[in-house]
């Protein structure tokens, strides 16, 4: 029998390594990042660290390594202020709320879609209402069979919430143990469509639910910032402010704050960044704690009750399978930082309507994550990773002083009203273009590893819903790879083939092979097809004249260049070729660099680099205003 610690004994589990300093890393480090290396540009182990450090959107920085802080920190525990690792144990046969979206207009395929998730593994029940959903007079027939004291019931809507909360209520009339929430969220809808917010019909509905403790009044929605590229700092700091008012105009209208505060849900996006979505969580917790602390709030009452929705933005039209991974991610960054209730959207969303098939499987991404893998049986499983600790530390102050920059300007509808919020998401949305387009964040099965043979989807297309001046527009990360494709489609159409560029293989298969792969997965991103060529210059050329191709990238080693790039620039000049690259960086050519026209290499702008060949190769521009 193995003995096991007394409680409160800490268990070495180091004990039998020898100690390591941070000094003892950074030369480990140090020696692997100077093995690619020249020798006149090594790194000393400091500046090793530094290069490995990543910066991630909104000044969060992620350190390489990360020890226990001295001196030690109390982490809390669930339940308690600051509310960071959660609202209390998790139940073991329930985690969190596996709560799926409908939002087909017709009432009676969302009512079987209602009814077929709940019976296999659904909790709960989110309908969406609108001109993009369906209709409010159409709640009650898709609630049909649902027992509203079984499973909870939130309703959404952009542009009709006031309808979308009357028929939520008048279909839970009767049923005074129902739980869920009326959906308001003016705020988030003016973001989403412009125009001025009116949050007078909160305190209308704080009196329809009095006397009914299940059901909540707002749903702070973070998506419309979030879908415009905003960073996560400002998504927890914009819901954080959008609860701050909300909870004001409650207070205003006679509601105690304790009870406003259990009138408010906060929903949030969960990214494939499943750490970073974890600390979101985290984050957003210990800031609305504090909130409700100011308030005056008992401290039971200060946790945040939270929504997770996998990221919209995230979603590729192309290659839409990977976005079962992407929402796999997602929900287990959720579940690490306490979601208590997880919404999946069907990998096919970006086509339009989701078929049965990717809403089971969007549903079944939650049930194995949660049952199977066993990742909802432990509460807060990430507390005390140093990692975690950090970025939630580092956010949620980051947050807050954006929350004061918003209160400075005279709180968050103010902020909507004078373009401020409007200013900060365009700069967020500008920092991950520039992160997308270099491929610093890369999109699987689009910016790397494009699958080009994967057909494209049919689905029934979404209805859109009317947006005014000052309406933040969602953009998905994918989007410029996917209008690359468009035009590299509408190319082939024209000319029965692909654009081709040829890739001229120098020197031996060892010289070449690493950087023809790198060249061949580049261009296929924007659809181009490389075609490589071994056996010189003059055979590259005759292969560019047979393909109709004005483009060579020569693929080579430094040391390959140095042997076969003078002769081989000459000859396709020579030959007519009319630009030519190089696969690398051109000072690896000496002295032919000059007569170079240009690099493919890691860290440039992609997508620049991939539509100025499509402009060379005479590919249609896509037609103005067209989806990607």
């Amino acid at each position: 029998m193995t003995a096991t610690p007394d409680q409160g004994e800490r268990m070495a589990l180091a004990a039998d390594f020898p100690p390591r300093a941070k000094e003892d890393w950074r030369r480990l480090a140090a020696a692997v990042v100077n093995k690619s290396r020249p020798e006149d540009d090594r790194l000393d182990p400091e500046a090793a660290e530094a290069a490995l450090r990543t910066a991630l959107p909104g000044g969060l920085v992620v350190d390489p390594l990360y020890l226990e802080p001295d001196p030690a920190r109390p982490l809390g525990v669930p339940g308690a202020m600051p509310f960071t690792r959660g609202l209390g144990l998790r139940p073991a046969d329930r985690p969190w709320d596996v709560r799926q979206l409908h939002d087909h207009p017709d009432p009676e395929t969302t009512r079987a879609a209602v009814l077929d998730d709940l019976e296999r593994g659904g909790t709960s029940v989110w309908l969406h209402v609108g001109a993009d959903g369906l209709a409010a007079g159409h709640v009650a027939e898709a609630l049909t069979d649902v027992r509203a004291d079984l499973a909870p019931i939130v309703v959404s809507s952009w542009d009709d919430q006031q309808g979308a909360a009357a028929a939520l209520l008048a279909a839970l009339d009767g049923v005074p143990d129902a739980t869920g929430s009326l959906g308001h969220d003016p705020l988030g809808a003016a973001a989403r469509l412009g125009g001025s917010p009116d949050l007078g019909p909160l305190a209308e509905a704080a009196a329809a639910v009095a006397g009914r403790p299940g059901l909540g009044v707002a749903t702070v929605d973070t998506r419309p910032y979030h879908d415009a590229g905003a960073t996560t700092v400002d998504e927890v700091a914009f819901a954080v402010a959008t609860g701050v008012a909300y909870l004001r105009a409650l207070e205003d209208a006679g509601v105690d704050a304790g009870t406003a505060v259990g009138l408010l849900h906060f929903r949030l996006a969960a990214t494939a960044d499943q750490f970073l979505t974890a600390a979101t969580f985290r984050a957003l917790r210990r800031c609305w704690a504090r909130v409700a602390e100011l308030a005056g709030v008992p401290e039971p009452a200060r946790g945040a009750r939270t929504h997770a929705v996998t990221s919209a933005r995230m979603f590729t039209r192309d290659d839409p399978f990977t976005n079962v991974l992407r929402s796999t991610l997602a929900v287990f960054g959720a579940s690490l930082g306490g979601a208590d209730a997880i919404t999946v959207l069907p990998y096919d969303s970006v086509a339009g309507l989701p078929e049965r098939f990717s809403r089971r499987l969007a549903r079944n991404t939650q049930l194995v994550l949660a049952e199977e893998s066993n990742v909802g049986r432990v509460t807060d499983p990430a507390g005390g990773a140093w990692y975690v600790e950090s970025l939630t530390d580092d956010l949620a102050a980051r947050a807050w002083g954006a929350l004061q920059e918003v209160e400075r300007a005279g709180g968050m509808a103010a902020a909507l009203g004078s373009g401020l919020v409007a200013e900060r998401v365009a700069a967020g949305a500008a920092e991950r273009a520039v992160a997308v387009a270099t491929r610093r964040s890369p999109i699987t099965g689009v910016s790397t590893f494009p699958q080009l043979t994967e057909p494209p989807l049919t689905r029934v297309a979404r209805a859109a819903v009317p947006t005014e001046a000052g309406a933040l527009a969602p953009v998905r990360d994918a989007e410029p790879y996917e209008a690359l494709r468009d035009r590299a489609t509408a190319y082939r159409l024209q000319r029965g083939h692909p654009p081709v560029v040829v890739v001229a293989a120098l020197g031996a298969r060892r010289d070449f092979a690493a950087r023809e792969t790198f060249v061949a997965t580049l261009l296929a991103a924007g659809g181009i097809e490389a075609r490589t060529v071994e056996g010189g210059p003059a055979a590259a050329a005759e292969a560019a004249s047979e393909a109709g191709t004005p483009v060579v990238v020569l693929a080579s080693s430094p040391k390959g260049y140095a042997v076969h790039a003078a002769e081989a620039v000459a000859g396709l000049r020579a030959a007519g070729v009319g630009r030519v690259l190089v696969a690398g960086r051109s000072r690896e050519l000496g002295d032919a660099a000059a007569p170079v026209d240009g690099e493919v290499r890691d860290g440039l702008d992609v997508v620049a680099l991939l539509g100025d060949l499509l402009d060379t190769l005479g590919a249609p521009t896509a037609p103005e205003g067209e989806q990607a």
